[in-house]
């Protein structure tokens, strides 16, 4: 992992690339990073920026790039340093070496998405927006509504690049929730040669992970395409169940005189068993790991009293008998680029998404309040016997989303003046299905299956909602070393929830009489970005932005913070006629220089200082309602704005070159993120005024120390020191500062068989010390308790890849 400057295409607007994170120093490979892994959002017609000087030693190779051109903070990770973190790997958790960002997953990949964290300055993922190749992904939320995770979008071995925006995006990013930034993930262009590319990736806990892709190279005319297949096995590491991913891409590129026709396809299909979290509170037994039964049923049975309930002794954190995610998506979307003559393109993308997929849980029917749900829709009847006699019942929520929409943008140089505009719709029709299905003693289902025959449908949720953004920028050099950047783009979102199957009143509370519908339009037609940028030198940067975002309504009808998941139409109306979507004032300053030096063994710096304050107001939470507001009944839960959050921090991230042969990157990070109000629950103050956001560290410090000893032989030493979090909002609890270590090792074949070429090989170790701890808590509660998922341990991994 090396940095360097990049500049693109000879049809673009060649944006220097300022290096930012560290890579081995290798001669050989200085051509693995083209130009092309630099994201195409520049046009043949737009002007050049001033250029900054290559100041990297000779061979480097691109890790993390930062823009020159961009007057905010925006960095960039190739894919074939994103693969150095872990071939496959999620191309999120690859962002976690990063100044700001803390990501947490259970698997080294990182992608089991229902213990996945992610915080940005303060934001958590949900509060951020994503693309992949200009396609909208939604807010990564796990409950599936409105998109699908990056690593289901393209496969990780297929990424381009990964960009990542902290705190302000571009103001044409198709996103309702990017309050404190985007990421966006490009996919891989065909190769412009015939080619076959094999890898295999063997390691702990029987994982395996196979991938080939062959590129068909020029085929004339300027076409060629890629097609490439992916499947993926690993058992979890503290009990017997196998996530598995299969994976189909296809893509098509016709590069023209005229312009640029892309084509995308995407096939994912994905089944990803699940343990749960771990509560902790006064007087509760609470295991370092919440791990599922299955496949041991006799266990099952024998852990469950003859009415169905678990020990008691375990409270809260009882066991299932298994629990998994599963997730089949469709992706497809046709992209045209016209070149308008020397001084305009016009850019128009249609894309298709169709989801299905399914939360499954199966557990014991006699906990919390189960009892008194199904005794609604069976009474007088014995339950165990109703569910199968096993004592257990298989819960699901099943998703289905059908979403297409159209992103169009046309960007055009005048004089000085470089002017973008441009539209984004999207058509989203997503349902949220709630069913119980029996568990036969006789004949168990498993974690593999697709349930099928409920017995009940305890609610069933359709939600249509169309999304329209509009925008217009002005990017002005105002001289050579001066450029301003102002714009601003309008969100508009007309959503509508209807319930076909209502949930019985009798299991609803505060006396309802059904689960709430209507119609919720949100407007905001002036959301203002204004930046600057002054190159100082050939070598120094500076950069200031001002941008103002909206997060829209959450539209889900099945969980989470949305209106329609409120549990009494009162409370959706009330919500309807009261509540504000989240908005954020961000505030950027910042500093990139990258110098050679002559001070000993120290041949070069790159580095980035940025500052930045964050005005977050209106944050929405689900709280109890106030018995004096004489719509609810006392205890009704209610989803209000809270109050503000007001975030300083800075970010510090440099790169020390010592020749070609050593490097040193570090990034350290500090995050004041303090809430400046307390709010009512019920009838309780919940003292959360000047309190810190919970899971979000005030200080994180990563390091990469990169050495090239000879003989094609690359070593990295990863660090990630992510320090204290509080695990409740009233900051009454908290969890301890992890530090942990990943170790890289990669080289080349020393020989070649008769049909397979560039053979290389990588090692890759997580947690290389063992290290254990609580890798994430989820903040759930005001005070008194919260739930963790714990550090993963010591893993092993190596990796073979040839081309044919």
């Amino acid at each position: 992992m090396k940095p360097t400057l990049s500049s693109s295409r000879t049809t673009s607007l060649h944006p220097t690339r300022l290096a930012f994170a560290v890579a081995a120093l290798c001669a050989s490979l200085a051509h693995a990073a083209p130009a092309e892994n630099t994201p195409a959002e520049d046009t043949p017609a737009a002007a050049e920026a001033p250029a900054v000087q290559d100041t990297t030693p000779p061979g480097a190779l691109a890790t993390v790039e930062i823009s020159t051109r961009k007057t905010r903070s925006t960095v960039a990770m190739s894919g074939t340093e994103i693969q150095k973190v872990m071939p496959g790997v999620n191309p999120l958790k690859a962002l976690q070496a990063l100044p700001g960002v803390s990501f947490q997953t259970a698997d080294p990949w990182g992608n089991n998405e229902q213990n996945l964290s992610l915080f940005v300055h303060g934001f958590n993922g949900q509060q951020l927006g994503y693309t992949m190749d200009g396609v909208p992904l939604g807010d990564q939320q796990y409950g599936n509504y409105n998109g699908l995770a990056p690593q289901r979008a393209v496969t990780s071995e297929n990424v381009r690049s990964v960009v990542l925006s902290t705190g302000a995006g571009d103001l044409g990013t198709p996103s309702t929730s990017n309050l404190g930034g985007t990421i966006e993930t490009y996919s891989s262009d065909p190769l412009d040669r015939r080619n076959i590319n094999l890898q295999q990736t063997l390691g702990s806990h029987k994982a395996s992970r196979s991938f080939v892709r062959f590129d068909s190279g020029d085929i004339g005319g300027g076409n060629s395409f890629y097609l490439s297949g992916l499947h993926h096995e690993a058992k979890a590491w503290d009990f017997n169940g196998k996530q598995s991913n299969d994976q189909f891409n296809a893509k098509f590129v016709h590069q023209g005189e005229s312009g640029k026709l892309t084509v995308f396809a995407d096939w994912s299909d994905k089944t990803e068993p699940n343990e749960d979290s771990t509560l902790h509170q006064a007087g509760l037994a609470a295991p370092y790991t919440r791990p599922f039964l299955y496949p041991d049923f006799a266990a099952a049975l024998a852990y469950l009293d003859a009415n169905g309930a678990p020990p008691a002794a375990v409270g809260a954190n009882f066991r299932n008998y298994y629990s998994d995610a599963q997730r089949t998506d469709k992706l497809a979307y046709v992209k045209h680029e016209a070149y308008l003559g020397q001084d305009a393109t016009w850019t128009n993308q249609y894309y298709y998404h169709r989801n299905d997929g399914a939360g499954v849980v199966a557990g014991p029917i006699n906990q919390a309040g189960l009892p008194a749900l199904f005794r609604a829709y069976y009474p007088n009847q014995d339950l165990k016997s109703v569910f199968g006699n096993s004592g257990y019942a298989t819960r699901t929520t099943e998703y289905r989303i059908n979403r297409q929409g159209l992103t169009s943008t046309l960007r055009w140089d005048l004089g000085e003046h470089r002017i973008q505009t441009g539209l984004w719709f999207e058509h989203n029709k997503s349902s949220a299905y709630r069913r119980w299905y029996p568990l036969d003693v006789n004949n168990p289902s498993t974690p593999y299956q697709r349930p099928a025959n409920p017995l009940i449908t305890q609610y069933g949720s359709e939600i249509d909602n169309k999304v329209v953004q509009f925008h217009l920028q002005d990017e002005w050099k105002l001289r050579p070393d001066v450029t301003v950047q102002g714009g601003f783009k309008s969100s508009l979102q007309f959503a509508e929830g209807l319930f076909p199957v209502q949930q019985l009143a009798a299991t609803l509370s505060g006396g309802s009489r059904g689960l709430p519908e209507g119609k919720i339009t949100t407007k905001k037609w002036f959301l203002p970005q204004i930046g600057a940028r002054w190159d100082i030198s050939s070598t120094d940067q500076a950069f200031a932005n001002v941008q103002k975002n909206m997060r829209q309504f959450v539209t889900y009808g099945g969980g989470g913070n949305s209106p329609w998941s409120l549990s009494s139409q009162a409370a959706f109306d009330y919500f309807k006629d009261t509540a504000k979507p989240e908005t954020a004032l961000t505030y950027e300053l910042g500093l990139r220089t990258s110098r050679q030096l002559n001070a000993g063994p120290l041949t070069g710096f790159d580095g980035q200082v940025s500052l930045y304050h964050v005005d977050f107001k209106d944050r929405q939470l689900a709280i109890s309602s106030n018995p004096i507001i004489t719509s609810f009944a006392g205890g009704t839960t209610i989803l209000s704005n809270v109050g503000d959050v007001k975030t300083d921090g800075v970010d510090l991230g440099a790169t020390f070159h010592f020749g070609r042969a050593f490097s040193f990157y570090d990034a350290v990070s500090y995050n004041r993120s303090k809430y400046q109000d307390s709010y009512l629950s019920g009838t309780t103050v919940v003292p959360t005024a000047g309190k810190t956001v919970p899971n979000t560290p005030e200080w994180m410090n990563k390091f990469i120390a990169t050495v090239k000893p000879g003989a094609g032989i690359e070593i990295q030493l990863q660090g990630d020191y992510v320090g204290r979090r509080y695990a409740t909002y009233t900051n009454d609890l908290d969890v301890a500062s992890y530090f942990l270590l990943g170790l890289n090792v990669s080289g080349k074949v020393p020989f070649e068989t008769g049909f397979l070429k560039n053979m290389r090989w990588s090692v890759n170790v997580t947690n290389l010390a063992d290290r254990k701890g609580v890798l994430q808590p989820n903040v759930g509660q005001a005070s008194g308790s919260y739930a963790t998922y714990p550090i993963p341990p010591r893993m092993g991994f190596i990796t073979l890849k040839a081309d044919i």
